[in-house]
């Protein structure tokens, strides 16, 4: 703790991040940066070789927070975490919190694609509604807070673009008509995307 303080003092501290996709801690410093600066964002994994939590919750926010609690009680450094995933109107919300899964295999994005697709095979294009939805949480010696964004689109029938995660391949955001996300660059994604959203709502908390 004193070492954490220590740093602050200085006008630099240490942020995990409770991830082990890069890609997440990208776009969470680029967006958080400017409500805390001087924080330096690492990946928990970088800082030894911590447990991951079971995430038991049944909402992004309570697995969030479970991830987040774990970190901060692990290194005692103010910690981020999120939970996201793509919520699929005509499979009932599903993937949802599973979305990291959906296959049966954590991280398999070939695999959680080729599924979404499959049980999407008779579904209509005006049909094919769903959101991407982002739970970040910050836990802290003295606070949590959550906040929670999203990006309206719809599912793709195929997979298109090299950039981004996950579903990005699959999913048209409204505000980008004719794209996927995984074709936008990074400063597109950033401006539209679930997690910006619940960035900027966490920055705004952070603000007070």
């Amino acid at each position: 703790m004193a070492e954490r303080d220590g740093l602050r003092d200085a006008g630099a501290y240490t942020v995990v991040v409770a991830t082990g996709n890069a890609h997440k801690v990208v776009e969470i410093e680029a967006i958080l940066s400017g409500a805390m600066p001087g924080a330096r964002f690492v990946r928990v994994g970088d800082l030894g070789g911590f447990p991951e939590p079971e995430e038991t919750g049944t909402t992004f926010e309570e697995n969030a927070l479970i991830k987040a609690r774990a970190a901060h009680a692990a290194t005692g450094l103010p910690a981020i975490a999120d939970d996201s995933g793509l919520a699929v109107d005509a499979l009932g919300g599903e993937p949802g919190v599973y979305s990291a899964r959906y296959s049966g295999v954590h991280g398999d994005d070939a695999a959680n694609n080729a599924k979404l697709l499959a049980n999407l095979a008779g579904v209509a294009d005006e049909a094919r509604t769903a959101r991407f939805v982002s739970c970040v949480a910050l836990v802290d010696d003295d606070r949590e807070l959550t906040a929670t964004g999203s990006c309206e689109g719809r599912v793709a029938r195929e997979p298109r673009g090299e950039n981004g995660f996950g579903y990005d391949p699959l999913f048209l955001p409204d505000a980008t008509p004719g794209r996927t996300m995984a074709e936008l660059t990074a400063a597109e994604k950033n401006a539209i995307s679930h997690r910006f959203h619940a960035l900027e709502k966490l920055c705004e908390l952070l603000r007070g």
